[in-house]
């Protein structure tokens, strides 16, 4: 029943996947002092080097893109060195490796990087503590500027060659929940009203010279894209989100992109104003590589994948309980229970 998740597939004339299993993005909070990526992490991710690819945790793009505790950076030369241990270890053993790359926009805090404020699309906080930092309050964040924003597009861009430079197969931009990137793709968080606000086209402006600017840089073979059309983490649903997201796949789809993965911890979930599941949603607008999270088995992916609802199947906890994922799922054999007593340490 899963003997398709088994198969190899081709990503793109430059980069075949083992299998069509994907080690999702898993934030751990784990670097070391500067952000630094550890020898712990290095084997952390060699132990799931079986898997089709394997993306990385929200690695920064630069310091004030910090939301969380002891995430790591790709924007000094310490932190490309530690990188390049874990891209070393995981390729020795076969496996792929995407670099996540990530700016947490209004849901960074300045206490992590000694700053005034936080940049966001608009000046609208968001509500609550900081997560594995509960003494840290949300902040009202600074609308980007002009130039500001042309500043962040080159320091995506860099950071993607910086990950290259570290050992990276390609990059993941996480244009996904919640953060900075999704930020100006939601009425929520955007209430710009110059040329990156109000329209779809505004809206989207951002995002794709981001985009755009990484596929430059790097090449659109190595350069993958999360999304999630679905309001869900940081943001509020509004009915008007989906002309945004209407226009940015129609945009998607004339580039030359790695893949697209749709963002979702739980794909069962249906959003009125998308006509469904996010997946469904993504599918009806995007015919290229699609890989989808949130949720699925490897009975009821490799199911999906049958059924041509999307090419990859991305795994999240379970890959956290079970190193061995990828030969678990081949021979049959039971998966441990993920209990977020995991996130400990790393195994």
């Amino acid at each position: 029943m899963t003997d398709l998740l088994f198969k190899p597939y081709v990503l793109n004339e430059h980069l075949t996947l083992n299998n069509r299993i994907v080690m999702a993005p898993l934030t751990r909070c784990m670097a070391g002092e500067g952000l630094v990526p550890t020898d712990e992490m290095a084997a952390y991710y060699a132990r799931r080097a079986e898997a089709g690819l394997i993306i990385s945790e929200a690695t920064i793009i630069r310091p004030d893109g910090q939301g969380y505790p002891n995430t790591p950076g790709l924007f000094s030369d310490a932190q490309i060195a530690g990188w390049k241990k874990v891209t070393e270890a995981v390729h020795a053993r076969g496996g792929k490796i995407f670099a996540q790359l990530w700016h947490t926009g209004r849901v960074a805090h300045p206490a992590f990087f000694a700053g005034e404020y936080v940049l966001a699309p608009s000046a609208v906080a968001y509500e609550g503590t900081v997560p594995r930092r509960r003494d840290l309050t949300y902040t009202l964040p600074k609308a980007a500027s002009k130039e500001e924003i042309e500043q962040l597009i080159e320091d995506y861009a860099s950071a993607a060659e910086n990950a290259i430079v570290a050992g990276f197969d390609g990059v993941e931009i996480h244009g996904a929940n919640g953060y900075l990137l999704d930020q100006f793709l939601h009425y929520d968080t955007n209430l710009r009203d110059d040329e990156f606000g109000q329209t779809p086209e505004n809206m989207a402006r951002f995002p794709l010279a981001v985009i755009d600017a990484i596929i430059e840089r790097i090449g659109g073979h190595r350069t993958g894209l999360r999304l999630s059309p679905g309001a869900y983490a940081h943001i509020k649903p509004d009915a008007r989100d989906r002309a945004v997201f209407d226009y940015l796949l129609a945009e998607l789809e004339t580039r030359q992109l790695a893949y697209l993965h749709e963002g979702m911890f739980d794909d069962s979930v249906e959003f009125e104003h998308l006509g469904g599941k996010v997946s469904e949603y993504m599918r009806q607008h995007y015919s290229k590589t699609l890989m989808a999270a949130g949720g699925f088995s490897a009975q009821s992916g490799a199911s999906a994948i049958e059924q041509g609802l999307f090419e990859l199947l991305a795994i999240g906890r379970p890959f956290i309980a079970n190193p061995d994922y990828v030969a678990k799922v081949r021979s049959g054999e039971t998966l441990t229970a993920y209990d977020e007593s995991m996130l400990a340490e790393l195994v």
